[in-house]
C-alpha cells in the first residue's frame, strides 16, 4: 500500500518519514478507535493518498468545514460512499437528494421539503415519547438489556416508520434490512451480498408501498410527498422510493449510533454523566458534545471536479476526497482540550452528524428530537448505569461508527 503525505517532495517526489502513516477506513482495528490515528493525519499528512484503495483524504477542521461549502470543485453526483457498489453516477438512485449536485439536488430537496416540514415532525413528538416508553420501561424493569437490540436499535425506526407510513408488524423486518445494508465484513472492500440483496428487498418494499399510496392517499409523509409540487413538477415514484430509502438507512443508522455513542461516552466520564442525571436540562448539551466527541457519520465521499491544491499536494480532476468529520471535530486546532469529552465547552464550531453546507441533513431536527427525548427519558428513569465494555461490539462499516451491541445494567431511580 503506498500513502503519499503532505511532506513529499513535489519535485522529487521523494517520500518523507510522515509517510509512515497508514490509512484504511476497512480497517476493523479503525473502526475500535479511529482518533489517534486522526490525530497522526493531521499533524503528519492533512493531505493523504491512498492509492491502493484510490483516494485521498483531509482531517483538518478548516479543510472539512471549506469542503463541505466547496460545492463547484467538489461533487456530490457519484454519492457519499468509499464502496465500489455504492459509488457512481447511479448512487442517488438510494441515496436520493445526498448524491446530487445543484440544480437537481436543490430540486429535489424543495420538493422533499414541501412533504417532510418541521411542522410535520414536530407533530410526532408526543409518539416519540410514547415509543420511547414503550421500549425503555420493559428494558429497565429487567436491570440488564441490550441498549442497542432492545431500545436504540428500535426507537429510530419506529419513529421514521411512522412519519413514512409502514405499518407496525413490518417494522421488524425493515430494521434487520436496514442492518444489513451497513454491515461491512472484514478484509472485504466494497458492499458485500448480503447488503446488495437487502438494500433490494428495501427498494422493492417501499416500491410496493408507493404503488399503494398511490392508489389511496393517507396522513403520512409518503402521501405528502406524491402530492408535493412546484409549478407543476412533482416527484416520481423512483424518486419517492431512493428519498424513503435514504430516511430509513441514513436517519435509522446514525441516530441509534449517536444514541449508543451518547450512553457509553457518558459512562465513560461519570463526572460529565452526573450533569444530565441531576438536570435533564442538560440532555441537549450530552447530545451535542456526543456529535462533536465522537459522531455517528465519520465519513463524508466527495469527487474532485477540477485539479485542487491541498497543502502543497495536488489532486487531480476525477479523484475520491474523503472528508474526514470524525477527525476535524477532534481538531485541537479548533476545539481546546478536544479529546476531553466535556459538556460545558463551546461547540459552536463543530461539524455535527448531519453535515455542512447545502447537503445539511434535512432531517437533523428529527435527530436531535428523538435523542434528546430519549435521553431525557433515560435520565428521569435510572439514578446510575453500567456498561460491559468487554461484551460490546461495534459496528462495522466505512462511514457509520457506532454500536451493534452494547449490554447495560442499571439502577433504576
Amino acid at each position: 500500500m503506498t500513502e503519499v503525505a503532505a511532506g513529499t517532495s513535489k519535485a522529487s517526489g521523494t517520500p518523507t518519514a510522515s509517510e509512515a502513516v497508514a490509512f484504511n477506513p476497512y480497517d476493523y482495528a479503525f473502526h475500535e478507535d479511529p482518533y489517534p490515528l486522526y490525530a497522526r493525519l493531521r499533524d503528519e499528512a492533512p493531505i493523504y493518498r491512498n492509492a491502493e484503495l484510490d483516494f485521498w483524504a483531509i482531517s483538518r477542521y478548516d479543510d472539512v468545514v471549506a469542503a463541505f461549502r466547496d460545492t463547484q470543485r467538489l461533487s456530490s453526483a457519484n454519492g457519499v460512499s468509499l464502496d465500489p457498489a455504492a459509488y457512481g453516477p447511479h448512487a442517488h438512485k438510494t441515496m436520493s437528494f445526498l448524491a446530487m449536485d445543484d440544480p437537481r439536488h436543490q430540486r429535489m430537496r424543495a420538493l422533499v421539503s414541501q412533504g417532510f416540514t418541521p411542522r410535520r415532525v414536530r407533530r410526532l413528538e408526543d409518539r416519540i415519547r410514547e415509543l420511547t416508553r414503550q421500549y425503555l420501561e420493559p428494558a429497565l424493569a429487567k436491570g440488564e438489556f441490550d441498549f442497542i437490540a432492545e431500545f436504540a436499535g428500535k426507537l429510530p425506526m419506529d419513529v421514521i416508520s411512522e412519519l413514512v407510513g409502514v405499518p407496525v408488524a413490518d417494522r421488524d423486518e425493515l430494521r434487520r434490512l436496514a442492518d444489513a445494508v451497513m454491515h461491512r465484513e472484514e478484509d472485504v472492500l466494497d458492499v458485500p451480498p448480503a447488503a446488495m440483496e437487502a438494500a433490494l428487498e428495501l427498494v422493492q418494499y417501499y416500491a410496493d408501498m408507493v404503488a399503494q399510496r398511490r392508489a389511496k392517499r393517507t396522513e403520512d409523509l409518503t402521501s405528502a410527498l406524491l402530492d408535493a409540487e412546484i409549478d407543476g413538477d412533482r416527484l416520481t415514484d423512483d424518486e419517492i422510493i431512493s428519498f424513503l430509502f435514504l430516511m430509513v438507512v441514513a436517519g435509522n443508522e446514525t441516530t441509534t449510533k449517536l444514541l449508543g455513542n451518547a450512553l457509553y461516552w457518558g459512562w465513560r466520564n461519570p463526572g460529565q454523566l452526573a450533569k444530565p442525571l441531576a438536570d435533564p436540562e442538560r440532555v441537549p448539551d450530552w447530545i451535542e458534545e456526543t456529535l462533536r466527541y465522537d459522531t455517528s457519520s465519520q465519513i463524508i465521499v466527495r469527487t474532485v471536479v477540477e485539479d485542487c491544491e491541498y497543502h502543497g499536494q495536488t489532486v487531480p480532476a476525477g479523484a475520491r476526497m474523503l472528508l474526514l468529520v470524525g477527525s476535524a471535530n477532534r481538531d485541537e486546532r479548533v476545539f481546546a482540550d478536544a479529546d476531553d469529552f466535556d459538556l460545558d465547552r463551546d461547540r459552536s464550531a463543530q461539524i455535527a452528524s448531519f453535515g455542512g453546507g447545502t447537503h445539511f441533513c434535512l432531517g437533523a431536527h428529527l435527530a436531535r428530537l428523538e435523542a434528546r427525548i430519549a435521553l431525557t427519558e433515560l435520565v428521569g428513569r435510572v439514578s446510575s448505569y453500567e456498561i460491559d465494555a468487554d461484551a460490546a461490539q461495534r459496528v462495522h462499516s466505512t462511514n457509520v461508527r457506532g454500536f451493534a451491541t452494547l449490554p447495560v445494567r442499571v439502577e433504576v431511580a
